[in-house]
């Protein structure tokens, strides 16, 4: 699995707030990702209409997993197709390492693949001195750079040009130029010679179909079709969730995923996999691999509060909006999935008291969800696992964040239960904050639990007069 940082959530954020490179770097995703997507989906002839139907056929592919992931693996296991399912991270990377040996492979050329990320497979490889190369230009960056991508769709979107000259020097040794045109040849010159040498060729899925038995990629590139079929082996990863029932339910999915994730009509390349090169076929694979990764969905499928988590095409719609991640990037999640998307599904795969901080530190504003194109109710499931932190959930092994809240919550509840202890709370509240440092009018400082308020923001002191007091003392006057 890869490597779990989410309890330094905290610290990663405030660390990135103040680094003025990454800020930088980050400005350009919601001032023009954001607002760019928003456009493409009010261009779009169906309007609201089409994201509507996105959300019932991903809900009808998720209320029918059973069937159609039978009927997609039939179908590929006819064509000659070799079908594993993993129950998590440790299978699904043993497998592919077992595939790996019997062929002899030691280098792999890779298209760009978030459950690979989950699942920690480059470090696997590596240490079994298998070369790895990410094929993606995002990926290949940060791969240079000894990073994990801090985007879902732009991977390296915390780079500024400025440092990926640099990083191109230095590893590839070309003069230092920021022309993204050449640098891009650049990565095109040392990635060829790659693709001719690799033993194997790695993809992740970005839909399935069981209809016609196919997985999709796709991309802007050509990288993953060139991963896909030069090699003689080729291993494809999916989450168990990203099927879809029929072939004209693509239409609508790849045209919202484009607009989302780079508010294109349409990407560059859309390809259909449904097993190895036949005899009439002169590109392609000898092998094809395709391993279904349950790691913990199963689970979040049970869960009728966070099953509509599976519904997710991977577009990063939600990131381009958050102003949380526009802040504070991908890194600093501490885990492959950044953002919305990932303060939501990070706690579910890893733990939520492990992740607690993620999903507490959305804003809950709802941008997400206006941008996903899937209608899918991300602050509600965020909300939802706040509420197991402060209660607690053996069904998810959750204890409560602080043990002290929910006191505080019930007596709380007490005082403003009684109009006569909620004045004198008042009163007693108006008395004390005469002793807290003040600036401009506004409290500084807060003491005990409540200090947190005060962290990186002033608050309003109690007015001197309540409302109450004031609107009697105004029906009072002649």
């Amino acid at each position: 699995m890869s490597e779990i940082k989410t309890e330094f959530y905290k610290q990663n954020a405030a660390k990135a707030i103040k680094d003025p490179v990454l800020q930088h770097a980050l400005f350009d995703v919601q001032n023009r990702l954001g607002p760019a997507t928003a456009l493409a989906y009010k261009n779009l002839p169906e309007g609201m209409a089409l994201r509507q139907k996105a959300h019932e056929i991903r809900q009808f592919a998720i209320n029918h997993l059973d069937i159609l992931l039978e009927t997609l693996v039939q179908k590929i296991r006819d064509r000659g197709g070799k079908v594993y399912f993993a129950k998590d991270a440790a299978d699904a990377t043993a497998y592919c390492l077992k595939i790996a040996k019997e062929n002899q492979v030691k280098m792999v050329v890779k298209g760009k693949s978030m459950v690979t990320e989950e699942i920690g497979l480059n470090k696997i490889l590596e240490s079994n001195q298998i070369e790895v190369n990410e094929t993606d230009l995002g990926e290949y960056i940060i791969q240079l750079a000894g990073e994990t991508p801090s985007h879902i769709i732009a991977p390296a979107i915390h780079k500024t040009r400025k440092e990926v000259a640099q990083l191109f020097t230095q590893k590839l040794g070309i003069p230092y130029c920021e022309d993204p045109p050449v640098l891009t040849q650049a990565a095109r010159k040392a990635l060829r010679k790659k693709f001719l040498a690799a033993d194997m060729g790695l993809s992740g899925c970005n839909l399935a179909c069981a209809e016609t038995g196919h997985i999709t990629t796709v991309s802007n590139e050509g990288n993953i079709r060139m991963s896909t079929t030069m090699p003689k082996v080729h291993m494809a990863f999916m989450g168990m969730e990203r099927v879809v029932a029929r072939l004209e339910d693509h239409d609508a999915l790849f045209r919202l995923l484009s607009r989302g994730a780079a508010a294109q009509n349409m990407a560059g390349y859309v390809s259909y996999i449904g097993g190895p090169r036949t005899e009439d076929q002169l590109d392609g694979p000898d092998q094809f691999h395709l391993v279904i990764l349950d790691n913990g969905r199963s689970r979040i499928l049970a869960d009728p509060k966070f099953r509509e988590i599976l519904l997710c095409i991977r577009c990063a719609a939600c990131l381009n909006v958050c102003p949380a991640y526009g802040k504070i990037g991908g890194h600093a999640y501490g885990y492959p999935y950044s953002g919305p998307i990932g303060a939501v599904i990070t706690p579910l795969f890893v733990g939520i008291n492990r992740a607690k901080d993620l999903c507490c530190g959305e804003p809950l504003c709802g941008a997400c969800k206006n941008a996903c194109p899937v209608d899918i109710d991300l602050p509600r499931m965020l909300l939802a696992l706040r509420a197991k932190l402060a209660d607690g959930d053996p069904k998810w092994g959750v204890t409560r964040a602080n043990s002290m809240e929910k006191i505080a919550f019930q007596i709380w509840s007490l005082v403003i239960q009684n109009r006569k202890v909620y004045d004198l709370a008042l009163k007693t509240g108006s008395l004390i904050q005469n002793l807290l440092p003040k600036k401009n009018g506004m409290i500084t400082t807060m003491p005990f639990v409540f200090k947190g308020w005060t962290q990186s923001r002033d608050i309003k002191p109690l007015a001197r007069v309540s409302f109450l007091t004031q609107w009697k003392n105004r029906e009072n006057k002649p």
